[in-house]
Protein backbone atom coordinates (compact mmCIF):
# COMPACT_ATOMS: atom_id res chain seq x y z
CA UNK A 1 0.00 0.00 0.00
CA UNK A 2 2.60 2.28 0.96
CA UNK A 3 4.50 1.41 -2.42
CA UNK A 4 1.61 2.58 -4.44
CA UNK A 5 1.18 5.99 -2.47
CA UNK A 6 4.93 6.45 -2.90
CA UNK A 7 4.56 5.93 -6.76
CA UNK A 8 0.84 8.46 -7.05
CA UNK A 9 3.25 10.67 -5.19
CA UNK A 10 6.10 10.21 -7.41
CA UNK A 11 3.97 10.88 -10.49
CA UNK A 12 2.36 13.95 -8.97
CA UNK A 13 5.75 15.08 -7.90
CA UNK A 14 6.81 14.65 -11.72
CA UNK A 15 3.74 16.49 -13.10
CA UNK A 16 4.38 19.62 -11.39
CA UNK A 17 8.30 19.36 -12.51
CA UNK A 18 7.65 18.50 -16.07
CA UNK A 19 5.27 22.01 -16.04
CA UNK A 20 8.63 24.01 -16.27
CA UNK A 21 9.34 22.04 -19.71
CA UNK A 22 7.25 24.88 -21.78
CA UNK A 23 7.07 24.34 -25.58
CA UNK A 24 5.15 27.41 -25.95
CA UNK A 25 6.53 30.81 -26.60
CA UNK A 26 5.45 34.52 -24.86
CA UNK A 27 3.84 36.80 -27.46
CA UNK A 28 5.53 39.79 -27.97
CA UNK A 29 4.27 42.51 -30.30
CA UNK A 30 6.17 42.66 -33.84
CA UNK A 31 7.61 45.40 -35.50
CA UNK A 32 5.31 48.13 -36.78
CA UNK A 33 6.13 51.11 -38.42
CA UNK A 34 4.39 53.83 -37.06
CA UNK A 35 6.96 56.90 -38.25
CA UNK A 36 5.29 59.11 -40.66
CA UNK A 37 2.02 56.96 -40.46
CA UNK A 38 -0.25 59.85 -41.08
CA UNK A 39 0.19 62.57 -43.46
CA UNK A 40 1.01 66.19 -41.79
CA UNK A 41 2.75 69.26 -43.06
CA UNK A 42 3.98 69.55 -39.30
CA UNK A 43 5.88 66.65 -37.47
CA UNK A 44 4.68 66.38 -34.09
CA UNK A 45 7.18 64.69 -30.98
CA UNK A 46 4.56 65.56 -28.40
CA UNK A 47 2.36 62.43 -27.20
CA UNK A 48 -0.69 64.65 -26.51
CA UNK A 49 -3.34 63.95 -28.49
CA UNK A 50 -7.45 65.16 -29.06
CA UNK A 51 -8.34 61.70 -28.98
CA UNK A 52 -7.27 62.01 -25.45
CA UNK A 53 -10.31 64.33 -24.61
CA UNK A 54 -13.43 63.33 -23.03
CA UNK A 55 -16.21 63.33 -25.38
CA UNK A 56 -18.29 66.05 -23.52
CA UNK A 57 -14.87 68.74 -24.01
CA UNK A 58 -15.13 68.18 -27.64
CA UNK A 59 -18.99 68.55 -27.85
CA UNK A 60 -20.32 71.56 -25.77
CA UNK A 61 -24.03 71.82 -26.76
CA UNK A 62 -25.61 70.84 -23.67
CA UNK A 63 -28.56 69.09 -26.80
CA UNK A 64 -25.81 66.90 -28.34
CA UNK A 65 -24.82 66.14 -25.08
CA UNK A 66 -27.98 64.78 -23.93
CA UNK A 67 -28.29 63.06 -27.60
CA UNK A 68 -25.34 61.30 -27.31
CA UNK A 69 -25.80 59.83 -23.19
CA UNK A 70 -29.03 58.42 -24.50
CA UNK A 71 -27.58 56.60 -27.78
CA UNK A 72 -24.59 55.06 -25.27
CA UNK A 73 -27.70 54.09 -23.29
CA UNK A 74 -30.07 52.53 -25.66
CA UNK A 75 -28.42 51.97 -29.03
CA UNK A 76 -29.32 48.38 -30.18
CA UNK A 77 -25.55 48.22 -31.61
CA UNK A 78 -23.88 49.12 -27.74
CA UNK A 79 -26.51 46.99 -26.02
CA UNK A 80 -26.24 44.17 -28.73
CA UNK A 81 -21.82 44.87 -28.02
CA UNK A 82 -22.41 44.57 -24.25
CA UNK A 83 -24.40 41.17 -24.42
CA UNK A 84 -21.00 39.83 -26.91
CA UNK A 85 -18.84 40.87 -24.42
CA UNK A 86 -21.31 39.58 -21.16
CA UNK A 87 -20.29 36.05 -23.04
CA UNK A 88 -16.72 36.82 -24.19
CA UNK A 89 -16.37 37.38 -20.19
CA UNK A 90 -17.90 33.85 -19.68
CA UNK A 91 -15.19 32.14 -21.96
CA UNK A 92 -12.62 33.74 -20.01
CA UNK A 93 -13.85 32.76 -16.87
CA UNK A 94 -13.68 29.29 -18.21
CA UNK A 95 -10.19 29.65 -19.60
CA UNK A 96 -8.96 30.78 -16.40
CA UNK A 97 -10.66 27.53 -14.75
CA UNK A 98 -8.01 25.49 -17.32
CA UNK A 99 -5.48 24.39 -14.26
CA UNK A 100 -8.68 23.13 -12.09
CA UNK A 101 -9.47 19.70 -12.22
CA UNK A 102 -12.93 18.15 -13.17
CA UNK A 103 -15.20 16.32 -10.55
CA UNK A 104 -18.22 14.06 -11.43
CA UNK A 105 -20.67 12.43 -8.68
CA UNK A 106 -22.74 9.74 -10.09
CA UNK A 107 -25.31 6.66 -8.90
CA UNK A 108 -26.63 3.93 -11.09
CA UNK A 109 -28.30 0.69 -10.60
CA UNK A 110 -27.56 -1.86 -12.72
CA UNK A 111 -29.84 -5.23 -13.12
CA UNK A 112 -28.69 -8.28 -15.16
CA UNK A 113 -30.53 -11.52 -16.05
CA UNK A 114 -27.76 -14.44 -16.32
CA UNK A 115 -28.61 -17.34 -19.09
CA UNK A 116 -28.86 -20.51 -17.21
CA UNK A 117 -26.91 -22.23 -19.63
CA UNK A 118 -24.04 -19.72 -19.39
CA UNK A 119 -20.73 -20.81 -17.63
CA UNK A 120 -21.70 -18.57 -14.40
CA UNK A 121 -25.78 -19.03 -14.89
CA UNK A 122 -25.10 -22.45 -14.61
CA UNK A 123 -23.00 -22.11 -11.37
CA UNK A 124 -24.96 -19.72 -9.29
CA UNK A 125 -28.71 -20.36 -7.85
CA UNK A 126 -29.89 -16.60 -8.76
CA UNK A 127 -29.51 -15.57 -12.36
CA UNK A 128 -30.98 -12.38 -11.34
CA UNK A 129 -28.33 -9.81 -10.11
CA UNK A 130 -28.55 -6.50 -8.94
CA UNK A 131 -25.89 -4.20 -8.33
CA UNK A 132 -25.73 -0.35 -6.84
CA UNK A 133 -23.13 2.05 -7.33
CA UNK A 134 -22.24 5.69 -6.35
CA UNK A 135 -19.41 7.01 -7.40
CA UNK A 136 -16.80 9.90 -8.21
CA UNK A 137 -14.73 10.73 -10.47
CA UNK A 138 -11.84 12.44 -10.20
CA UNK A 139 -9.58 14.14 -13.35
CA UNK A 140 -6.58 16.13 -13.64
CA UNK A 141 -4.24 17.06 -16.28
CA UNK A 142 -0.38 18.64 -15.53
CA UNK A 143 0.35 21.82 -18.03
CA UNK A 144 3.03 20.02 -19.04
CA UNK A 145 4.14 21.81 -22.08
CA UNK A 146 1.96 25.50 -21.62
CA UNK A 147 -0.97 24.10 -23.25
CA UNK A 148 -3.71 25.44 -20.45
CA UNK A 149 -1.18 28.78 -20.20
CA UNK A 150 -1.81 29.61 -23.31
CA UNK A 151 -5.40 28.62 -23.44
CA UNK A 152 -5.97 30.89 -20.69
CA UNK A 153 -3.71 33.51 -22.32
CA UNK A 154 -5.85 32.94 -25.62
CA UNK A 155 -9.66 33.65 -23.95
CA UNK A 156 -8.19 36.54 -21.96
CA UNK A 157 -7.23 38.07 -25.11
CA UNK A 158 -9.99 37.21 -26.49
CA UNK A 159 -12.67 38.98 -23.94
CA UNK A 160 -9.82 42.19 -24.14
CA UNK A 161 -10.42 42.15 -27.92
CA UNK A 162 -14.25 42.30 -27.45
CA UNK A 163 -13.97 44.84 -24.79
CA UNK A 164 -11.95 47.29 -27.67
CA UNK A 165 -14.24 46.00 -30.48
CA UNK A 166 -17.19 47.50 -27.54
CA UNK A 167 -15.46 50.69 -27.14
CA UNK A 168 -14.84 50.80 -31.27
CA UNK A 169 -18.94 50.85 -31.44
CA UNK A 170 -18.94 53.38 -28.67
CA UNK A 171 -16.41 55.89 -30.87
CA UNK A 172 -18.27 55.16 -34.31
CA UNK A 173 -21.84 56.19 -32.69
CA UNK A 174 -20.45 58.84 -30.84
CA UNK A 175 -19.29 60.19 -34.18
CA UNK A 176 -22.51 59.72 -36.29
CA UNK A 177 -24.66 61.01 -33.74
CA UNK A 178 -22.35 64.19 -33.57
CA UNK A 179 -22.41 64.13 -37.26
CA UNK A 180 -25.96 63.82 -37.61
CA UNK A 181 -27.16 66.66 -35.53
CA UNK A 182 -24.46 69.10 -37.17
CA UNK A 183 -25.77 67.86 -40.65
CA UNK A 184 -29.20 68.78 -39.24
CA UNK A 185 -28.36 71.85 -37.97
CA UNK A 186 -26.81 72.86 -41.71
CA UNK A 187 -30.11 71.81 -42.97
CA UNK A 188 -31.93 74.05 -40.68
CA UNK A 189 -29.50 76.98 -41.56
CA UNK A 190 -30.43 76.12 -45.43
CA UNK A 191 -34.05 76.18 -45.17
CA UNK A 192 -33.41 79.87 -43.32
CA UNK A 193 -31.70 80.70 -46.31
CA UNK A 194 -33.82 78.96 -49.09
CA UNK A 195 -37.19 80.91 -47.64
CA UNK A 196 -35.74 84.13 -47.29
CA UNK A 197 -35.02 83.47 -51.18
CA UNK A 198 -38.39 82.11 -51.89
CA UNK A 199 -39.88 85.41 -50.60
CA UNK A 200 -37.52 87.35 -52.71
CA UNK A 201 -38.70 85.19 -55.54
CA UNK A 202 -42.07 85.94 -55.11
CA UNK A 203 -41.57 89.91 -54.56
CA UNK A 204 -39.13 89.29 -58.28
CA UNK A 205 -42.32 87.65 -59.91
CA UNK A 206 -43.88 91.03 -58.78
CA UNK A 207 -41.41 92.88 -60.19
CA UNK A 208 -41.39 91.61 -63.55
CA UNK A 209 -45.49 91.35 -63.76
CA UNK A 210 -44.99 95.72 -63.51
CA UNK A 211 -42.26 95.72 -65.60
CA UNK A 212 -44.35 94.09 -68.56
CA UNK A 213 -46.90 96.08 -67.83
CA UNK A 214 -44.39 98.81 -68.11
CA UNK A 215 -43.57 97.07 -71.55
CA UNK A 216 -39.60 97.00 -70.50
CA UNK A 217 -39.71 93.20 -70.16
CA UNK A 218 -42.15 90.62 -72.20
CA UNK A 219 -43.78 87.18 -70.99
CA UNK A 220 -40.66 85.15 -71.48
CA UNK A 221 -38.99 87.16 -68.56
CA UNK A 222 -42.22 86.71 -66.28
CA UNK A 223 -42.47 82.72 -66.95
CA UNK A 224 -38.77 82.74 -66.54
CA UNK A 225 -38.74 84.62 -63.13
CA UNK A 226 -41.72 82.12 -61.99
CA UNK A 227 -39.97 79.09 -63.05
CA UNK A 228 -36.82 80.27 -60.82
CA UNK A 229 -39.59 80.87 -57.55
CA UNK A 230 -40.63 77.48 -58.21
CA UNK A 231 -37.33 75.90 -58.17
CA UNK A 232 -36.56 77.70 -55.10
CA UNK A 233 -39.88 75.45 -53.87
CA UNK A 234 -38.60 72.53 -54.90
CA UNK A 235 -34.97 73.28 -53.20
CA UNK A 236 -37.07 74.10 -50.22
CA UNK A 237 -39.28 70.52 -50.01
CA UNK A 238 -36.25 68.56 -50.47
CA UNK A 239 -34.47 70.13 -47.44
CA UNK A 240 -37.49 69.83 -45.49
CA UNK A 241 -37.70 66.30 -46.57
CA UNK A 242 -34.02 65.86 -45.48
CA UNK A 243 -34.99 67.41 -42.11
CA UNK A 244 -37.16 64.42 -41.76
CA UNK A 245 -34.88 61.70 -42.63
CA UNK A 246 -31.88 63.32 -40.39
CA UNK A 247 -34.34 63.36 -37.47
CA UNK A 248 -35.33 59.72 -37.91
CA UNK A 249 -31.58 58.39 -38.29
CA UNK A 250 -31.17 60.61 -35.28
CA UNK A 251 -33.36 58.76 -33.31
CA UNK A 252 -32.56 55.26 -34.50
CA UNK A 253 -28.87 55.87 -33.57
CA UNK A 254 -30.08 56.91 -30.18
CA UNK A 255 -32.68 53.76 -29.94
CA UNK A 256 -35.81 55.65 -29.77
CA UNK A 257 -39.25 55.75 -32.50
CA UNK A 258 -39.03 58.32 -35.28
CA UNK A 259 -39.76 61.54 -34.21
CA UNK A 260 -38.97 65.75 -34.03
CA UNK A 261 -36.43 66.25 -32.14
CA UNK A 262 -35.10 69.72 -30.21
CA UNK A 263 -31.76 71.27 -31.74
CA UNK A 264 -29.97 74.35 -31.44
CA UNK A 265 -28.58 76.66 -34.22
CA UNK A 266 -25.70 76.20 -36.26
CA UNK A 267 -24.16 79.57 -35.69
CA UNK A 268 -24.45 79.30 -32.08
CA UNK A 269 -21.82 75.91 -32.65
CA UNK A 270 -18.81 76.33 -30.48
CA UNK A 271 -16.65 72.83 -31.18
CA UNK A 272 -13.24 72.30 -29.61
CA UNK A 273 -11.05 72.87 -32.86
CA UNK A 274 -7.71 72.93 -31.76
CA UNK A 275 -6.05 69.91 -33.32
CA UNK A 276 -3.89 67.67 -31.90
CA UNK A 277 -2.76 64.73 -33.44
CA UNK A 278 -0.32 63.48 -31.16
CA UNK A 279 2.46 61.19 -32.45
CA UNK A 280 1.71 58.48 -34.92
CA UNK A 281 2.52 55.64 -31.89
CA UNK A 282 -0.85 56.87 -29.92
CA UNK A 283 -2.83 54.78 -32.78
CA UNK A 284 -1.67 51.66 -30.69
CA UNK A 285 -3.28 52.69 -27.83
CA UNK A 286 -6.19 54.39 -28.74
CA UNK A 287 -8.10 53.39 -31.79
CA UNK A 288 -10.43 51.01 -30.25
CA UNK A 289 -10.24 48.43 -33.71
CA UNK A 290 -6.28 48.56 -33.91
CA UNK A 291 -6.21 47.64 -29.97
CA UNK A 292 -8.55 45.00 -30.97
CA UNK A 293 -6.97 43.66 -33.85
CA UNK A 294 -3.57 43.06 -32.12
CA UNK A 295 -5.60 41.32 -29.09
CA UNK A 296 -6.78 38.89 -32.03
CA UNK A 297 -3.42 38.50 -32.87
CA UNK A 298 -2.48 37.60 -29.53
CA UNK A 299 -5.43 35.04 -29.52
CA UNK A 300 -3.89 33.70 -32.80
CA UNK A 301 -0.65 33.32 -31.23
CA UNK A 302 -1.88 31.69 -27.93
CA UNK A 303 -3.97 29.55 -29.79
CA UNK A 304 -0.65 28.28 -32.61
CA UNK A 305 0.90 27.56 -28.76
CA UNK A 306 -2.10 25.17 -27.83
CA UNK A 307 -1.79 23.31 -31.60
CA UNK A 308 2.12 22.79 -30.47
CA UNK A 309 1.23 21.34 -27.23
CA UNK A 310 -0.52 18.29 -29.04
CA UNK A 311 2.45 16.79 -30.91
CA UNK A 312 3.41 16.42 -27.31
CA UNK A 313 2.06 13.96 -24.23
CA UNK A 314 -0.41 14.26 -22.24
CA UNK A 315 0.02 13.54 -18.08
CA UNK A 316 -3.18 12.81 -16.76
CA UNK A 317 -4.08 11.51 -13.15
CA UNK A 318 -7.90 9.52 -12.74
CA UNK A 319 -9.29 8.65 -9.62
CA UNK A 320 -12.24 6.83 -9.21
CA UNK A 321 -13.86 5.93 -6.12
CA UNK A 322 -17.65 5.42 -4.36
CA UNK A 323 -19.63 2.23 -2.84
CA UNK A 324 -20.56 -0.38 -5.05
CA UNK A 325 -22.84 -3.39 -3.36
CA UNK A 326 -25.19 -6.13 -4.72
CA UNK A 327 -26.85 -5.92 -1.37
CA UNK A 328 -28.77 -2.38 -1.29
CA UNK A 329 -29.07 -2.25 2.42
CA UNK A 330 -25.06 -2.80 2.69
CA UNK A 331 -24.72 -0.02 -0.31
CA UNK A 332 -22.91 3.02 1.95
CA UNK A 333 -21.40 0.26 4.74
CA UNK A 334 -17.30 0.81 4.66
CA UNK A 335 -16.88 -2.70 3.02
CA UNK A 336 -18.75 -1.72 0.27
CA UNK A 337 -16.16 1.14 -0.49
CA UNK A 338 -14.02 1.03 -3.34
CA UNK A 339 -11.41 3.08 -5.12
CA UNK A 340 -8.39 3.52 -7.87
CA UNK A 341 -6.13 5.57 -9.33
CA UNK A 342 -4.84 5.95 -12.82
CA UNK A 343 -1.55 7.70 -13.78
CA UNK A 344 -0.43 7.93 -17.59
CA UNK A 345 0.43 9.49 -20.62
CA UNK A 346 -1.04 10.14 -23.72
CA UNK A 347 1.47 10.49 -26.89
CA UNK A 348 -0.41 10.55 -30.23
CA UNK A 349 1.21 8.08 -33.27
CA UNK A 350 -1.42 8.34 -35.74
CA UNK A 351 -4.27 10.54 -35.68
CA UNK A 352 -4.81 11.09 -39.97
CA UNK A 353 -2.32 14.41 -39.40
CA UNK A 354 -5.41 16.22 -37.37
CA UNK A 355 -2.61 17.29 -34.94
CA UNK A 356 -0.65 18.75 -37.93
CA UNK A 357 -3.25 19.91 -39.45
CA UNK A 358 -4.86 22.05 -36.39
CA UNK A 359 -0.89 23.56 -36.19
CA UNK A 360 -0.88 24.65 -39.62
CA UNK A 361 -4.09 25.98 -39.85
CA UNK A 362 -3.36 28.02 -36.65
CA UNK A 363 0.17 29.29 -38.09
CA UNK A 364 -1.71 30.67 -40.95
CA UNK A 365 -4.67 32.16 -38.71
CA UNK A 366 -1.63 33.52 -36.69
CA UNK A 367 -0.43 35.35 -40.02
CA UNK A 368 -3.90 36.38 -41.06
CA UNK A 369 -4.35 38.03 -37.57
CA UNK A 370 -0.82 39.68 -37.79
CA UNK A 371 -1.72 41.33 -41.67
CA UNK A 372 -5.29 42.55 -40.07
CA UNK A 373 -3.44 43.65 -37.45
CA UNK A 374 -0.88 45.67 -39.24
CA UNK A 375 -3.89 47.05 -42.20
CA UNK A 376 -5.89 47.92 -39.09
CA UNK A 377 -2.93 50.32 -38.32
CA UNK A 378 -2.32 51.45 -41.98
CA UNK A 379 -6.16 52.44 -42.08
CA UNK A 380 -5.87 54.26 -39.12
CA UNK A 381 -2.99 56.52 -40.57
CA UNK A 382 -5.24 56.66 -43.72
CA UNK A 383 -8.54 58.19 -41.95
CA UNK A 384 -6.56 60.76 -39.71
CA UNK A 385 -5.05 61.97 -42.82
CA UNK A 386 -7.96 62.14 -44.88
CA UNK A 387 -10.01 63.78 -42.36
CA UNK A 388 -6.94 66.33 -41.52
CA UNK A 389 -6.59 67.77 -44.99
CA UNK A 390 -10.81 67.67 -45.12
CA UNK A 391 -10.50 70.03 -42.07
CA UNK A 392 -7.96 72.14 -43.67
CA UNK A 393 -9.81 72.26 -47.03
CA UNK A 394 -12.93 73.42 -45.96
CA UNK A 395 -11.27 75.53 -43.74
CA UNK A 396 -9.65 77.36 -46.98
CA UNK A 397 -12.84 77.07 -48.47
CA UNK A 398 -14.94 78.90 -46.26
CA UNK A 399 -12.71 81.64 -46.37
CA UNK A 400 -13.11 81.97 -50.06
CA UNK A 401 -16.93 81.00 -49.88
CA UNK A 402 -17.65 84.10 -47.50
CA UNK A 403 -15.73 86.15 -50.32
CA UNK A 404 -18.06 84.64 -53.34
CA UNK A 405 -21.41 85.23 -51.38
CA UNK A 406 -20.28 88.48 -50.62
CA UNK A 407 -19.63 89.27 -54.08
CA UNK A 408 -22.74 87.44 -55.80
CA UNK A 409 -24.84 88.78 -53.44
CA UNK A 410 -23.90 92.59 -54.30
CA UNK A 411 -24.36 91.38 -57.64
CA UNK A 412 -27.88 90.21 -57.10
CA UNK A 413 -28.50 93.83 -55.45
CA UNK A 414 -26.92 95.42 -58.57
CA UNK A 415 -28.64 93.56 -61.77
CA UNK A 416 -32.03 94.57 -60.04
CA UNK A 417 -31.42 97.95 -59.80
CA UNK A 418 -29.70 97.88 -63.83
CA UNK A 419 -32.98 95.69 -64.60
CA UNK A 420 -35.57 98.64 -63.23
CA UNK A 421 -33.54 100.66 -65.72
CA UNK A 422 -33.25 98.09 -68.83
CA UNK A 423 -29.59 98.28 -68.83
CA UNK A 424 -29.73 94.41 -68.36
CA UNK A 425 -32.04 91.68 -69.05
CA UNK A 426 -33.58 89.06 -67.19
CA UNK A 427 -31.73 86.49 -67.95
CA UNK A 428 -28.76 88.31 -66.23
CA UNK A 429 -31.04 88.91 -62.71
CA UNK A 430 -31.93 85.18 -62.96
CA UNK A 431 -28.50 83.60 -63.29
CA UNK A 432 -27.12 86.49 -60.75
CA UNK A 433 -30.06 85.15 -57.91
CA UNK A 434 -29.26 81.20 -58.52
CA UNK A 435 -25.69 81.69 -58.06
CA UNK A 436 -26.26 83.91 -55.08
CA UNK A 437 -28.52 81.14 -53.45
CA UNK A 438 -26.23 78.48 -54.59
CA UNK A 439 -22.98 80.01 -52.87
CA UNK A 440 -24.96 80.78 -49.67
CA UNK A 441 -25.89 77.00 -49.71
CA UNK A 442 -22.35 76.05 -50.03
CA UNK A 443 -21.40 78.16 -47.37
CA UNK A 444 -23.44 76.25 -44.77
CA UNK A 445 -22.41 72.95 -46.58
CA UNK A 446 -18.65 74.35 -45.94
CA UNK A 447 -19.32 75.05 -42.46
CA UNK A 448 -20.95 71.76 -42.04
CA UNK A 449 -18.13 69.82 -43.51
CA UNK A 450 -15.73 71.98 -41.50
CA UNK A 451 -17.54 70.34 -38.40
CA UNK A 452 -18.07 67.16 -39.79
CA UNK A 453 -14.36 66.58 -40.47
CA UNK A 454 -13.03 67.44 -36.27
CA UNK A 455 -15.77 64.70 -35.80
CA UNK A 456 -13.95 62.36 -37.89
CA UNK A 457 -10.54 63.30 -36.90
CA UNK A 458 -11.66 62.70 -33.53
CA UNK A 459 -12.89 59.59 -34.21
CA UNK A 460 -9.89 58.30 -36.54
CA UNK A 461 -7.59 59.20 -33.74
CA UNK A 462 -9.10 57.27 -31.03
CA UNK A 463 -11.01 59.59 -29.50
CA UNK A 464 -14.83 58.67 -27.55
CA UNK A 465 -14.38 55.83 -25.88
CA UNK A 466 -12.20 56.95 -22.95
Amino acid sequence: MKTKIYSIALLIFSAIVLQSCLVTKDYKRPEVETENLYRTDSTSADSTSMANLQWQTIFTDPILQQYIKRGLDNNYDIRIAIQTLAASEAMMKQGKAGYLPTFSVGTDVTHQELSKNSQLGSIVRNTSIDQYQLTGNLSWEADVWGKIRSTKRAANAAYLQTQAANQAVKSDLIAQIASTYFELLSTDAQIKVTEKTLVNRIESVQTMLSLKKAGNVNEVGVKQTEAQKFATELILADLKNNVIFLENKLNLLMGENPKKLERGLLENQNVNSEIALGVPAILLRNRPDVIAAEYNLITAFEQTNVAKTNFYPRLTLTATGGFQSIDIQQWLSANSLFASVIGGLTQPILNKRQIKTQFEVAKANQETALLQFQQSLLNAGNEVSNALAQYNNETTKIEVRKQQVESLTLASNYSDELLNYGMVNYLEVLAAKTEELNAELSLIDNKFQQYNAIIQLYRALGGGWQ
